[in-house]
């Protein structure tokens, strides 16, 4: 294979046969069960990148079913997304993922945009009228959130809007010999939403510490809202917000320009 082949062709891993295609990706029949809860907001600090900013000590713990998309297929997904302000705007900031056991979405999620996602086994389940979502690792039971199914209709142009903010992830590749080669706090958004339904609900939610899967981390003081949707959407690729070794580079230029690769090396 010619060195052009290999510049051509080197869009995701591996080379020859790459662990997912290339997008667009659309989600067909999404469906969302949300809790948002208040936390401790020392532990929101200790987990929320600069230059990103905290507004409220509020934690968005989200089951996701998607049964059918477009290059990623049939998974479900668990994990935490946190309020935040980045440039004057309003986001989210993507905390945690656990995916099932479908690699394709892990290895486009953590390649393409840097969603923070491992494995596990989240589930989605209607059972009778009550929404249950649950995320083992292992026999381990890590969260638990029920709700009540279908309460009250709310406003789909809301929900619309909401879902509508940027979202955040810190992408982080390691160079070869360990040390960062991206670290990235990467944007994007979610477009082309058409959103079927939308519901709030009564909801609980329950967190279980866990050596690998640690969403108590931040912990459930209060909760303050269920939802449920469902919506087609499809997942736009990101941008680079800010760059943290770009960052670094400056700061060791302006001090000692002389040794800039060895300062960048040693700030790292």
């Amino acid at each position: 294979m010619k060195i052009q082949d290999v510049r051509r062709n080197a869009w995701a891993m591996p080379l020859t046969n790459p662990s997912f295609p290339r997008g667009p990706y659309r989600f067909f029949d999404r469906e969302y069960l949300i809790v948002t809860y208040r936390t401790d907001p020392e532990a929101l600090r200790a987990v929320v990148p600069e230059p990103l900013e905290l507004t409220d000590p509020v934690v968005k713990y989200e089951f996701i079913r998607m049964p059918d998309s477009t290059g990623f297929g049939d998974y479900t997904e668990s994990g935490q997304v946190i309020p935040v302000r980045y440039a004057g705007q309003e986001g989210l900031y993507v905390h945690a993922m656990y995916l099932d056991n479908d690699h394709g979405p892990i290895a486009g999620g953590r390649e393409l945009w840097g969603f923070p996602k491992k494995l596990a086994k989240p589930k989605i389940a209607h059972e009778g009228d009550v929404i249950t979502g649950t995320l083992h690792y292992g026999q381990s039971l890590c969260a638990l959130a029920t709700m009540g199914y279908k309460h009250r209709a709310t406003d789909k142009q809301a929900t619309l809007k909401a879902l509508r903010k940027p979202n955040f992830v810190l992408k982080i590749i390691p160079h070869v010999d360990g040390t960062p080669r991206i670290c990235e706090l990467v944007r994007y958004h979610l477009e082309d939403i058409q959103i079927k339904e939308s519901w709030s609900s009564p909801a609980e939610l329950q967190l279980f510490r866990h050596v690998i899967v640690d969403v108590a981390r931040l912990p459930v003081l209060e909760i303050l809202s269920g939802q449920h949707l469902l919506a087609d959407l499809s997942l736009g690729y990101g941008q680079v917000a800010f760059d943290y070794l770009a960052q670094a580079t400056e700061r060791a230029t302006a001090r000692h320009p002389r040794l800039q690769g060895e300062l960048i090396n040693a700030e790292a």
